[in-house]
């Protein structure tokens, strides 16, 4: 049996997926893992990677490969995302998680971290025949991909993410009404100017913002891929989970079941971006992947 482990550095957030192809050539999850680790950590005012942030994300990545080696993974692929595309010393991190555990990072392009998007929710969802759009945002991009059914015909990377906006738009907390609305009118104006606009058939919400959204929703207190994997986010819901958040403390959302502790100061901005993005494509609701890039990646290798 051939197993593939997948370790996928973002600006927020380590994610961490083993998975073995079966007889009938279906992937069977091992292994799925993540780790709030903040690579991205101050970047957008710095223009690098912190020691600090950098040795405990080394030190992540080292944990993960360890960990995919004692689960008997023939084959171990590291990539980067937003963080370590735009960070300065990106590649002092990449020669330092070499040397912790002799992995070679790949930093990906933003349209190729689209296109393993597209991927995992074509590998996972039942989707209509129409227009389709499939985002994924994270801690410091958001990617969009356009297609129609299971055809790929435009995508394209953005620098928004949910770190960056809490950096920049939530100086106060808990944050107020007037900030709240001024974030969701910086985020619509960096959606119009990069083309992000149309009336699709179907959207598709992917990354840690939405799947812990969905979570919250369900109240969960143990997250269940199998419910959030195709469940959907309404305007109502994202609306009423913006109004949550910003009239509680960080420390007080730490307390909400359903997210994790860690995500608890850049959840509101996340769920700023969901209601600029809903609202810009017009549509009353989202459905939710719970595969992400390392789900396409994976596919993507046992396909070779």
């Amino acid at each position: 049996m051939s197993r593939k482990a997948i370790i996928d550095i973002g600006s927020n957030s380590i994610k961490f997926f083993v998975g073995e192809l079966a007889a009938d050539r279906t992937i069977t999850t091992v292994a799925d893992a993540n780790d709030i680790d903040r690579l991205g950590e101050n970047l957008n005012k710095t223009g690098s990677i912190s020691t600090e942030a950098m040795d405990r994300n080394v030190e992540a990545v080292a944990k993960f490969h360890a960990r995919a080696e004692a689960l008997g993974a023939d084959e171990i692929v590291a990539v980067g995302t937003m963080a370590l595309r735009t960070a300065v010393n990106s590649e002092q991190f990449v020669a330092k998680v070499k040397v912790a555990c002799g992995l070679e990072v790949q930093i990906l392009p933003g349209e190729e971290e689209a296109r393993l998007s597209y991927l995992a929710v074509l590998s996972g969802l039942p989707l209509h025949s129409g227009d389709l759009v499939i985002f994924d945002t994270g801690g410091g991009s958001t990617e969009f991909i356009f297609g129609h059914g299971a055809q790929l015909i435009r995508r394209f990377s953005i620098n928004l993410g949910s770190v960056r906006i809490t950096e920049t738009c939530f100086p106060s907390d808990p944050a107020t009404p007037e900030q709240v609305a001024a974030a969701i009118q910086q985020i619509d104006r960096e959606l119009a100017a990069a083309g992000v606009e149309g009336r699709p058939d179907q959207l598709v919400g992917m990354g840690g913002t939405v799947t812990s959204m969905g979570a919250v929703k369900h109240k969960m207190v143990k997250y269940d891929p199998a419910v959030i994997q195709g469940s959907v986010l309404t305007r109502e819901d994202i609306k009423a989970q913006i109004s949550e958040y910003s009239s509680r403390t960080t420390a007080q959302r730490r307390e909400m079941p359903g997210l994790q502790p860690k995500r608890a100061d850049v959840i509101l901005a996340g769920a700023c971006i969901l209601e600029a993005i809903t609202a810009r494509f017009g549509v009353d609701k989202l459905t939710i992947s719970d595969k992400g890039l390392r789900h396409g990646l994976a596919y993507d290798l046992f396909q070779k």
